[in-house]
């Protein structure tokens, strides 16, 4: 058994920053194409509007540990809309193409609609609309759908580990029921909000045996409308108790499902995405794989993270972020922030699941008997 610390972890703990952002002396102009040094480019940041959420699954927001006396965020240190707004215009200008919103459970944050309408209404130096994606516990969804489709919201990602309800509610460890969520997607399609996925994160040991019944019933009541996504359980954080021995590998659950339902490899749909692609061999639909234990991506990760109060993360196993707050409340104007947003790509280096694979990945203990700084949780920077 792998017991958990009970210590109340603060939110200035576990998203501290980096000493403050500067201007760099040398402006760094926005082109589209900006390139870290390992000549990755910017394509992708996903923005958290909040660190709190409304479900306690033990492998993001263990209970024991984000109880009733956790110190959240207060209000007036979260990101204006406008803030944010801001934020994401400068970085389309350096070639971010899509832009996700997540948690905590951005559809907690009051009136999300209204960002979604300001973030619509960018666009990239050639004019084209960011695309605009979400992702969800699935709760809020059923009632908020419409609102969002009408506010600019292109699609969703929905969150769900079990189709059983017993299953489901122990894992999300707040009794809540599976058919809300499937409720949530059923009017995330009607209002338009497309392509959907799902993503099941497979945590040996727990929810293993849902991976055949949820291939099942995505095949047959969404007919390749809904992409079902199987992620590892991964080590990310300090407070999930991850340990590698409840990690089932990606190729385990691809042999799963192919064994009842043939499979063939599709190619990426865009560079560097996450997901490895198999279709259907009869053309009902495909899924997708995201292996970041057993198969590092970071040789092509285009994706930075924004908390919820202006940190900037280069990675989701990063330990401290960039502080561009002061600079956002202070008198930096737009070509100080956009420069100082470059200078922090282009000095970029994160390959933490490369290097993990190379060490072989510990387990689940913190690293140097917790002399290693302590990694940023997942519910602070979203997924």
């Amino acid at each position: 058994m792998n017991s958990r610390s009970t210590t109340v972890i603060p939110i200035a703990e576990i998203g501290r920053a980096r000493p403050a952002v500067a201007v760099p002396e040398i402006a760094v102009p926005a082109t589209g194409k900006l390139l870290d040094r390992l000549g990755r480019p910017l394509t992708d940041l996903r923005i958290s509007v909040t660190d709190r959420c409304n479900f306690r699954c033990s492998y993001c927001m263990p209970k024991d540990v984000f109880d009733k006396d956790y110190q959240y965020l207060p209000h007036s240190a979260l990101l204006s809309f406008e803030e944010v707004t801001r934020l994401a215009r400068l970085f389309a200008d350096h070639g971010v193409r899509k832009i996700r919103l997540t948690g905590g459970e951005p559809l907690l944050r009051k009136n999300i609609e209204v960002l979604i309408g300001q973030l619509a209404q960018l666009r990239t130096p050639e004019g084209e609309p960011l695309e605009l994606t979400l992702t969800t516990n699935g709760s809020l969804l059923r009632r908020k759908a419409k609102a969002l489709a009408a506010a600019g919201l292109r699609r969703v990602t929905v969150s769900l580990d079990s189709l059983d309800d017993q299953v489901f509610r122990h894992m999300n460890d707040v009794d809540f029921p599976v058919a809300d969520v499937l409720a949530g997607i059923e009017a995330a399609r009607d209002a338009g909000l497309g392509p959907l996925k799902v993503n099941m994160v497979v945590k040996r040991g727990t929810n293993e045996q849902e991976i055949l019944p949820m291939a099942r019933y995505f095949r047959e009541q969404h007919g390749g409308k809904v992409v079902l996504r199987f992620i590892e359980y991964m080590d990310v954080g300090a407070t999930n108790g991850w340990r590698m021995d409840e990690v089932l590998p990606s190729a385990e659950v691809v042999a799963r499902i192919g064994a009842e339902f043939p499979l063939v490899p599709l190619e990426p749909s865009a560079p560097g995405e996450t997901a490895q692609r198999w279709a259907y061999a009869d053309g009902g639909g495909e899924i997708g794989v995201i292996s970041s234990v057993t198969q590092a991506f970071c040789h092509d990760c285009s994706r930075a993270r924004l908390s919820t109060e202006g940190k900037l993360y280069l990675c989701l196993f990063a330990s401290a972020g960039h502080d561009l707050r002061p600079l956002l409340r202070g008198t930096a104007t737009d070509a100080d922030i956009s420069s100082a947003i470059g200078h922090i790509w282009q000095g970029r280096a994160d390959r933490y699941s490369e290097l993990r694979a190379l060490r072989g990945p510990d387990t689940g203990e913190q690293e140097a008997g917790d002399k290693a700084p302590r990694r940023v949780e997942m519910s602070y920077i979203g997924g």
